[in-house]
């Protein structure tokens, strides 16, 4: 049977038979038992954008939901992600929460880290071929993509509970079963259940033979390893949904076709929409303007500015997109933002949600300790803050471990430093005012260092030189 056409969603379909009890307007409610609630409250927020296949299969979507929470059975989501960095970055975000507003609902979830796909490339919304990644960096990243993706779940479990019962959630590696297939038992047992026209036709593949690079057959035969992780993932877990990027709708489709053809059941895609930068590029890797979400690559901060940065016209999509909040809980926070725009009321509170997923409570806190320290000029933020989170705040930074001697100045502070040149010139940027220790302006070069004062309780001080060169100075035998 020939893949239904995509086509947009009417309203009066994806509201299901009017009188049912557990349909709810739109907006009232972040989820509840019924999952046609569910869906219904994440299109409306903008979170899930297609829905394939609309029509023309046996069950449709909102009656598998329903049947499935009737019979107390939930329901198996999966999303995929491949390794071709050792982190995740924002682009990401959005299928990861549409997985967790699905774990929230009470059914299982499964976040599937492609350790073997990587090594193909998925050519969707792509102009010219990935870099080629070696089998041990490929390992090396799904390893890193594993323990971020479950330090996500642990910070959603932990930090944004309802109150309500969850479905599981899990990580797998598909190099799990491909390692154990042979190339040509693989392509007898597989190959012959797709068409080729079929494949050809598809939008991703098309734009790419048309590219002066044209196309390799590597990443050709991507869609078809990913329509079987599909099938692998239907037979052994009972997955009937795949969530993924709207570029992902072609290898959803043959993930659909090679199924329906094995077994006779229909299952389903779901598409999120994805995220771009105000030049309208995909936030990504490939595009250079990736936002991680690895600490080491992005700090809790560095993320906390990103969306306080957001402007106003984006900034409800937003929050509707990667928070959890009620909708009703959204319209009040915009509503006070028009009083009181200055306040950027609504970024924060994204800002905050975001990060507090991303890096927990702790990393949250530490975005705002950096931004007390950076931006108010805090010198109490200061003196908490760790070696690491100066580090971070400060990247550019020189970092210097020194002896604080009996007598030591601030002319000898800034040499030792070498923050200033030697010689009159260096004398004179202290005295006319070009220097500051912990925000604090110096004007004395003879000045003698007080603790407590040049020296924060952390042992740390903070050198700035002019308006823009930072560096840190951790004072040894204190």
């Amino acid at each position: 049977m020939a893949a239904p056409m995509l086509r947009c969603l009417s309203r009066g379909w994806w509201f299901g038979t009017p009188g049912r009890s557990e349909i709810w307007p739109l907006g009232l409610r972040e989820a509840h038992s019924g999952a046609q609630g569910l869906l219904a409250v994440q299109k409306a927020r903008g979170l899930f954008k297609e829905f394939f296949p609309e029509r023309g299969t046996k069950t449709e979507l909102p009656e598998l939901f329903d049947r499935g929470l009737a019979g107390n059975v939930p329901q198996t989501i999966y999303c995929g992600f491949d390794p071709t960095a050792d982190s995740l970055h924002v682009g990401h975000l959005l299928a990861l929460l549409g997985l967790f507003h699905f774990q929230r609902a009470g059914h299982n979830v499964i976040a599937l880290v492609g350790g073997a796909t990587a090594r193909l490339g998925d050519p969707s919304g792509r102009t010219k071929e990935r870099e080629a990644l070696d089998a041990e960096r490929v390992q090396n990243n799904a390893r890193a993509l594993r323990q971020g993706l479950q330090a996500l779940a642990a910070n959603h479990q932990q930090l944004f509970t309802n109150g309500r019962t969850w479905g599981s959630f899990t990580v797998l590696d598909n190099s799990a079963w491909y390692q154990k297939q042979h190339l040509v038992d693989f392509l007898a047992a597989v190959g012959g259940h797709f068409r080729m026209g079929t494949l050809l036709s598809r939008q991703s593949v098309q734009s790419r033979l048309k590219s002066p690079e044209g196309m390799s057959l590597a990443e050709f035969l991507y869609q078809v390893l990913q329509a079987y992780d599909f099938y692998h993932l239907f037979q052994h877990y009972g997955c009937r949904i795949q969530l993924g990027g709207s570029d992902q709708l072609g290898n959803i489709m043959s993930g659909y076709e090679f199924i329906h053809k094995l077994t006779g059941e229909d299952v389903f895609g779901i598409s999120v929409p994805l995220i771009t930068s105000t030049t309208g590029a995909k936030l990504g890797k490939s595009a250079g303007n990736a936002v991680w979400l690895k600490r080491e690559k992005t700090s809790p901060f560095e993320l906390y500015q990103f969306f306080v940065r957001l402007q106003d016209n984006l900034v409800e999509r937003y929050l509707k997109l990667f928070t959890f909040l009620p909708l009703p809980e959204i319209d009040h926070i915009m509503q006070l933002h028009v009083k009181e725009p200055e306040k950027r009321g609504p970024q924060k509170r994204l800002a905050a949600e975001v990060t507090k997923l991303v890096h927990g409570q702790e990393g949250l806190d530490s975005a705002k300790r950096c931004t007390q320290a950076l931006y108010h000029s805090s010198i109490d933020a200061l003196e908490v803050m760790s070696d690491q989170e100066l580090k971070e705040l400060f990247k550019e930074a020189s970092f210097s471990e020194l002896v604080l001697d009996p007598g030591t100045s601030v002319l000898d502070t800034c040499r030792k430093a070498n923050a200033i040149p030697d010689g009159p010139r260096g004398y004179r940027m202290i005295t006319e005012g070009g220097v500051s220790i912990n925000h604090r302006q110096v004007t004395n070069p003879e000045s003698v260092l007080v603790v407590g004062q040049h020296i924060l309780k952390n042992g740390l001080s903070l050198l700035k030189i002019g308006k823009r060169n930072f560096y840190i100075i951790k004072w040894l035998q204190l």
